[in-house]
């Protein structure tokens, strides 16, 4: 019996589905590795031999497209047109090839493929080139090679994640400067990591690297997938940030999209070689993604399996990266996509309706990814609550470090919404924030990019709406909204980020309270860039209040990496008492008490904790983080003895605890 049934008794009635699942991994992993005479990381070197690449005696271009009856490789280097130097012949398994002298190709030249099948033809862009680049006036996207005389070297080739516990930092490079533009790989390095540095994140989640062509998709709808984005600046350039934020401490985990493909046939892989069933699924109904208007991958083919494999392998192998956040997981592990699934029973995870082929791939993929580098860091972006993904292969498991907990933030913004003050129970705050499988590890979040696109709101636009423009001024008189806002703001951070058991996210700019969605250019806002940026200016303005938001995520993070593997840290619940609105709960010496009543102030709460001596490391109304210092931080508290506790080493701790404050003691 595998270990994720002996973990779980109620997936005993499904342990021949749990069983059969992992027998056809370890037969596809049989297959690929030729009986395990190569590794996986054997097998996902496609990159290595498709695409362009400069030899001793010249180039050479590979490409697989079986449906294709004549290919010619077309350019700035002949004019874009059909020149039978440039033809590529087939040589074996639909995989064509040309070798071409060493002077006729140089760097920076522009290139695409001339593709001919039975009844038609097209120009195409290779589906394993390296760049691709857009013409500012003419729009249109092509192949661009990428052979400097000087490649770039990297400095840190050790690197190793600090994920004691992993703390993200979400970007997306284009909208992190403060200025309406798009933004560079070189920007971002030289402005934001250290930002990011000094505020205690010891990793980042990039967004939309993979080269897309519709920039307000957020990259989800990707073309390239071997192409780092250019609108951000050159690959070498993109190299240098990971370097960067290496030599900074800070792991870089690419959010990587291989759950769908854009329609696109002039820019992606769609239709490439004339078949609508190359990289996709023969079934129109399983080929197009009903919600997403794009194409789904089709995972049981095995040259399908190579090229997602390999793209794995590249980005760690040439860029360094140091993992992947998997976008749309749910959408890959079923054949609904999980659209109109409840997902309320077990039933729902073994009832046939899985992609099995899916499922075989992401183990297939995690196992490759720790292969090429064992202390990658893997992450299911996954809303169902699949067993297993987060479990490791051996176990039965899909081999995933983290999944997202994604019922935390859909909790937060279900209570700001439906919930009055006085029902922010706190019995219904520590089940949403602990409740887990307890052999998966997740990753939680307040607010991701999701929860702040336009159409939503974030978080803290959510608790003060339009005071946030006329009361976040120091200069000025304050508002109900504000005070209330920025109180819950900070406890709905700290109470998420100190129930972690593998992880805590943010996404950019909110840590100090970012007062606005996100909204990319597009022909509804005339392609203003003014809600696509990050206004820094903000958070440095001490005149303005944001700065309180991110002193304290700040100090937050700094006493989390205090405790050593504090994510591993046992979670003990101390009270909670919904009348009350308290909550109460420790870890290792820290105790965490939180008072979500927005009236009741209480003198001398009491509650039983270990026997000592107490003082106060965080305070969320403390005046430096924005609040009232209705507590004074200074005083120590000690336990009173109770002789009917004494033996289990207990006393009873009394405390003030103001109305929509929290704090953190640590027992000296």
């Amino acid at each position: 019996m595998l270990d994720i049934v002996k973990n779980d008794p109620w997936l005993e009635p499904f342990s021949r589905s749990i069983e059969d699942r992992n027998n056809y991994f370890l037969k596809k992993e049989k297959e690929l590795t030729q009986n395990g005479k190569i590794r996986l990381s054997d097998f996902a070197t496609g990159y290595l031999y498709f695409g362009l690449h400069k030899t001793t005696d010249g180039w050479v271009f590979r490409e697989w497209a079986p449906n294709a009856t004549e290919i010619f490789l077309i350019g700035t280097f002949n004019n874009w047109q059909r020149m039978e130097p440039y033809r590529l012949r087939s040589i074996e398994k639909g995989v064509w090839e040309v070798k071409i002298p060493p002077e006729h190709i140089r760097h920076q030249d522009l290139y695409k493929l001339l593709v001919s099948w039975e009844g038609g033809s097209g120009e195409r862009i290779p589906a394993w080139c390296r760049r691709v680049v857009q013409d500012a006036q003419t729009h249109i996207f092509s192949a661009q090679v990428w052979e400097p005389a000087t490649p770039y070297t990297f400095r840190i080739t050790n690197f190793k994640p600090d994920t004691s516990p992993l703390l993200i930092y979400e970007c997306h490079v284009g909208m992190a400067t403060a200025e309406e533009k798009v933004g560079t790989y070189n920007e971002f390095r030289e402005n934001v990591l250290p930002r990011i540095k000094n505020s205690g994140y010891n990793a980042i989640q990039l967004m939309a690297i993979q080269e897309h062509p519709y920039y307000g998709s957020f990259g989800y709808h990707v073309s390239n997938f071997f192409a780092p984005t250019s609108r951000f600046g050159t690959p070498d350039e993109l190299r240098q940030l990971i370097d960067a934020a290496h030599e900074m401490g800070i792991a870089v985990i690419m959010d990587i999209v291989h759950s769908h493909v854009v329609k696109n046939e002039l820019e992606g892989i769609a239709r490439f070689d004339g078949s609508y069933d190359l990289y996709f699924p023969s079934n129109p109904n399983r080929r197009n993604h009903p919600a997403w208007d794009s194409l789904c991958f089709d995972y049981g083919k095995n040259e399908v399996l190579h090229f997602l494999l390999s793209n794995c392998k590249y980005w760690m192998e040439e860029y360094r990266f140091d993992g992947f956040r998997f976008d749309g997981v749910t959408s890959m592990l079923y054949y609904s996509h999980g659209l109109e699934e409840s997902f309320t029973r077990y039933d729902d995870y073994y009832n046939n309706r899985q992609d099995l082929d899916a499922i075989c791939y992401l183990t297939l993929a995690n196992k490759l990814i720790h292969e090429v580098n064992p202390t990658a860091i893997t992450i299911a972006e996954e809303v169902s609550g699949m067993p297993g993904l987060g479990l490791d292969i051996k176990s039965g498991g899909y081999g995933f470090d983290y999944r997202m907990a994604m019922n935390i933030p859909d909790f937060w913004i279900k209570t700001i919404k439906e919930r009055k003050d006085e029902e922010w129970h706190p019995s219904a705050i520590w089940w949403e924030t602990t409740n887990r499988r307890a052999d998966e590890k997740t990753i939680s979040y307040v607010e991701s990019h999701d929860q702040a696109l336009v159409g939503d709101k974030t978080i803290i636009f959510r608790l003060i709406d339009a005071d946030m423009y006329w009361f976040m001024s120091k200069l000025m008189s304050s508002s109900f909204r504000v005070d209330r806002g920025m109180a819950l703001h900070k406890m709905i951070r700290l109470v998420t980020a100190t129930t972690i058991n593998g992880g805590y996210l943010n996404f950019m700019g909110n840590e100090f309270g970012h007062p606005e969605w996100i909204d990319f250019p597009r022909e509804g806002n005339n392609w203003s860039h003014k809600y696509a940026r990050r206004q820094w200016q903000l958070a440095d303005d001490k005149n303005l209040k944001y700065h309180y938001l991110g002193d304290f995520d700040k100090a937050m993070i700094n006493l989390i990496k205090s405790v050593p593997d504090f994510q591993t840290t046992t979670i003990t619940k101390i009270w909670d008492k919904d009348d009350d609105n308290v909550l109460a709960y420790m870890r290792e010496r820290l105790l965490f008490v939180f008072n979500f009543h927005p009236e009741k102030s209480f003198n001398d709460y009491g509650m039983l904790v270990p026997e000592g001596e107490y003082s106060i490391v965080l305070n969320t109304d403390n005046f430096r983080f924005g609040g009232f210092g209705l507590n004074n931080d200074t005083v120590h508290h000690f336990t009173h003895h109770d002789p009917l506790y004494a033996k289990d080493g207990k006393g009873w701790i009394k405390i003030y605890l103001p109305a929509r404050s929290a704090f953190v003691l640590k027992k000296i």
